[in-house]
């Protein structure tokens, strides 16, 4: 899914994500288009084409939607990486420093890892969405650890709203078990289903 643009609408009614996403696709010719249910109860469409399409697209989705908008973001010239991310892509080798940026939404989790990534010279690990988080969204940055710090105080100064925000941190030199966690899957029960 490596696209020009990208969008991503968060729901809160899934009725109205439905509604929205079709009046999406039907608005421009899109490229790829993922939507469905996320806990607790919500909706996410996520979209990609050519900017143009991708802009159109959003403003049908958001028109037809109305207040059940919570969130939305749009990317015009997406990081190759956050796409990647986003698609399950994982980077197998801590540099120096872990960074971590976790939020209230989704869009603002893909907003915060595309200006982190494109602001410092880091490497994403993981952007994980929603499943498992109750909507929320985290990010991590991996490399040097002024780089890494600066990629989380640009992923944290994009976000719109200060409620957006979780927490942000910056672990220097983290511990090389906890490393080999976070590397392999942020999931607990993926960790504890391993055999021991």
């Amino acid at each position: 899914m490596i696209e020009p643009a990208l969008a991503l609408i968060d729901f809160s009614s899934i009725a109205a994500g439905i509604e929205a996403a079709d009046a999406m696709a039907k608005r421009a010719q899109i490229d790829v288009i993922r939507a469905g249910t996320v806990q607790p109860g919500r909706y996410l469409v996520l979209i990609g084409g050519t900017v143009a399409d991708v802009e159109e697209s959003l403003a049908a989705g958001r028109a037809v939607a109305g207040p059940a908008v919570l969130d939305h973001v749009f990317l015009p010239h997406v990081h190759p990486e956050v796409v990647a991310a986003i698609g399950g892509g994982r980077v197998p080798e801590l540099e120096d420093a872990l960074g971590v940026v976790e939020t209230t939404t989704v869009a603002a989790t893909i907003h915060a890892a595309d200006a982190g990534i494109k602001g410092a010279d880091v490497r994403l690990v993981e952007v994980r969405l929603a499943d498992g988080l109750g909507g929320k969204g985290i990010v991590l940055f991996s490399g040097l650890v002024a780089d890494v710090q600066t990629a989380v105080e640009i992923g944290v100064g994009v976000l719109e709203r200060p409620e957006q925000l979780v927490r942000s941190v910056v672990i220097p030199r983290l511990h090389p078990s906890l490393w080999e966690n976070v590397a392999d899957a942020t999931r607990f029960s993926a960790r504890v289903l391993e055999k021991l």
